[in-house]
């Protein structure tokens, strides 16, 4: 073997492994124009979820702060975030989708490597917690708009899928390797190296995703975009679904743990084991999933899917050991995987391409919602009336989802152009 042919042959094995990895998640039915997304996408959701993990434990133990000082800086992240997800995505309308994420990315890594300096100063860790949060989500709706301009109408729901299934990937990677990187017992070392992975992260980006895509506007917008959104009722309407299902969803995550370790007898570590039922299902299944439902209309998946969230964690009155539980989370991640790319297509649907970023920014925005107000609904309920009140609340407020996602699907089924790709 020639001394040119041994770096080839070097570079094969690991070229295989790769790609035996990318079919097994996410097959061979990627659109070529989505796999730079995927990459920034996937490298920015271990950096992001290395440190998210831990924050909560850093501002109660390494910060000193209280319960309720740590809820009001995740109440004013989060409607930072309401404001900063719109923003981000109306300004990437006018200037372009990589820059705003660009943006976004650099922000992030600058607030979390300047976390190293906050030492003991309770109040100036919380305030950079709170700012930090809402700047990460400038890039989303810019992030989520490049989607649909990356690849045809017919094929959003599928491409919505594939990014899912990539930040799931990165969600399930970051945290253990948020760990590793505590394990000196620093915190500064946590920050300094997922400071470091989201520059990283910036230069990908800055070498890989492509500032147009096939299905881009042509130009960007002469309108303002507030107005439109303010006077769109379907969207309005799909905008209250999405901040009604993010109420649900963010029960899963925050009240759930609680309800089962409090009130049912589960310990900590058992839950532990339990959740990442959730990211693996996710990764394995997702784009599975979509590929074998999306000839089905979008009103009765969705329909579907908020049911299949809201309803099971009535379970719990009947029954709460452990295969119940496990039968619980399989059932609300089935509507999970029915209910995020279905909802992001119809949001491309409704939104008039011009402004696709500040209408996929603003619905983008409706986590924030659900962050700010569904703990607070839960435990109240939980307080006043128990578990059982909580989690019917919730089920009702799931039928609510389901029935105005529903008919604002009807209205997105009939704005959708007829794609056009442009000339090769």
């Amino acid at each position: 073997m020639s001394q040119l042919e041994q770096p080839k042959a070097r570079w094969e094995a690991p070229s295989r492994a790769f790609r035996r990895f990318f079919r097994l998640i996410w097959g061979d039915d990627v659109d070529a124009a989505l796999r730079p997304v995927l990459l920034v996408s996937v490298c920015g959701s271990v950096a992001f979820s290395a440190i998210w993990t831990f924050v909560g434990i850093w501002a109660i133990k390494g910060l000193g702060a209280s319960g309720h000082e740590l809820g009001l800086a995740f109440l004013a992240a989060a409607l930072g975030s309401l404001v900063a997800g719109y923003a981000g995505g109306a300004l990437s309308d006018r200037i372009g989708r990589k820059p705003v994420m660009m943006v976004g990315y650099g922000v992030e890594a600058a607030f979390l490597i300047s976390l190293t300096a906050v030492g003991d100063r309770t109040l100036l860790g919380l305030a950079l917690v709170a700012v930090g949060s809402s700047f990460g989500s400038v890039g989303g709706g810019a992030g989520q708009a490049m989607v649909a301009d990356l690849v045809p109408p017919e094929r959003h729901e599928r491409a919505y899928a594939a990014m899912r299934v990539g930040n799931n990937l990165g969600v399930t990677i970051g945290p253990p390797l948020g760990g590793l990187l505590l394990l000196g017992g620093q915190w500064a070392h946590l920050f300094l190296g997922a400071g470091i992975l989201l520059s990283g992260v910036i230069a990908l980006a800055a070498r890989f995703l492509p500032r147009r895509g096939a299905y881009s506007p042509e130009e960007p917008p002469t309108r303002g975009s507030f107005g439109v959104i303010r006077s769109d009722f379907p969207f309005l309407l799909f905008f209250l679904s999405g901040g009604l299902a993010f109420l649900v969803y963010i029960a899963y995550e925050t009240l759930l743990p609680i309800s089962l370790v409090s009130g049912h007898g589960l310990s900590p570590s058992t839950w532990g084991f339990l959740v990442v039922v959730n990211p693996i299902a996710v990764t394995l299944f997702q784009l599975r999933l979509t590929r074998r439902v999306e000839r089905y209309p979008a009103a009765p998946r969705l329909v579907l899917a908020m049911l299949l969230m809201g309803w099971p964690f009535l379970l719990l009155s009947v029954n709460s050991s452990i295969p119940v539980v496990a039968v619980l989370i399989l059932v609300f991640v089935l509507g999970e995987m029915l209910w995020v790319p279905t909802s992001q297509a119809i949001v491309a649907g409704l939104a008039p391409p011009d402004l696709r970023g500040a209408y996929m920014g603003a619905f983008g925005s409706t986590s924030a919602i659900g962050f700010a107000l569904g703990p607070l609904l839960g435990l109240s309920v939980r307080s006043a009336a128990g578990d059982a009140a909580m989690w019917s609340t919730f089920g009702i407020i799931s039928i609510v989802a389901a029935f105005t996602g529903a008919v604002a699907a009807r209205f997105a089924l009939g704005r959708r152009p007829v794609s056009v790709p442009e000339p090769v």
